[in-house]
């Protein structure tokens, strides 16, 4: 290490003198053995020094040269970064519109077997207007042929029915309100009933319960449900799946069996729906239930 003392100062005195002497003899034109060996010298002496001093001011130049580069580093990370949003936006809409696209698939496959004519919708915003709990607004309207007491369906089953119409939106109730009421039957024995939102005085906590008419009707879990239809069609056509019976219960003293069911639609997160416009020409009973899971084999 260098110290500041009168004799570093001579020598550096000295060491500059020289510089200043070999600067202007090498200036001069030819070869010159005694320039040319001070010269020799001269790179000896300084070179270890110019060494350390390219060494020490390196990070200095690496940096200054990172600093003038930063602005265009920052424009360009931001660059990427609105790229990469973009493609994310891309990615989730596709996604999306993938989802979509099978609901409509399965929406349009359930109005085939049922034999209903439909209007595809989105059920756009939910809320508990009307004096009603569980109700829908979907975007179409009396423009596309929409009424109230329309039927309401999606690719699974039963949503509900129109109440209110404007010209591109609809209300729609849901057959999980608790002033919704459906008439029903029972898949296997056609036992009828009405299957109503929410839970009916006595009968189990459920967000659809099937209350039997015929006290002696057997019914038991895992049995399905589907509309029995309305007059007309108005408000609810044949044949759609409601739901499928969970537990079965005789409340004392009632006069009809009660049982809990598990919605065939999945109410929290409802989106492509269908009002149907027409109903089918004859009723389509249980041809618009999915097949039913194969049972699990017993082991012997």
């Amino acid at each position: 290490m260098l110290r500041d003392t009168p004799r570093s100062r001579i020598v550096l005195a000295v060491l500059v003198a020289l510089s200043v002497i070999l600067l202007v003899l090498d200036g001069r034109s030819g070869r010159n053995p005694f320039t040319a060996a001070a010269r020799a010298g001269g790179e000896l002496v300084f070179a270890p020094a110019a060494a350390g001093v390219g060494h020490l001011t390196a990070p200095a130049a690496d940096l200054y040269g990172t600093l003038r580069m930063a602005p265009r580093s920052a424009d360009r990370i931001a660059e990427l970064e609105e790229a990469n949003a973009e493609l994310e936006e891309e990615l989730r809409a596709a996604r999306l519109d993938e989802g979509r696209a099978e609901q409509l698939d399965a929406l349009l496959h359930l109005s085939g077997l049922g034999g209903y004519e439909i209007v595809p919708a989105q059920a756009v915003t939910r809320t508990t207007s009307h004096g009603y709990a569980d109700v829908v607004t979907v975007d179409v309207g009396t423009e596309s042929g929409i009424g109230t007491d329309m039927t309401v369906v999606n690719g699974a089953g039963l949503v509900g029915r129109v109440i209110e119409a404007g010209p591109r939106t609809a209300t729609v109730l849901l057959a999980t309100d608790v002033t919704s009421a459906v008439g029903a039957r029972l898949e296997s024995t056609r036992k009828i009933g009405v299957v109503t939102g929410g839970t009916v005085p006595g009968g189990p906590k459920a967000d659809l319960t099937l209350e039997l008419f015929d006290m002696e009707a057997p019914v038991e879990a895992g049995d399905r449900v589907v509309t029995l239809g309305s007059h007309e069609g108005a408000p609810f056509v044949p044949g759609v799946p409601v739901g499928t019976v969970e537990d079965v219960q005789a409340a004392p003293g009632a006069l009809s069996r009660i049982a809990r069911l598990s919605p065939a639609v999945d109410f929290a997160s409802l989106d492509l729906v269908g009002v149907v416009v027409a109903g089918p020409a004859e009723d389509p009973r249980d041809s618009v239930l999915p097949p039913k899971p194969d049972a699990p084999e017993k082991e012997k």
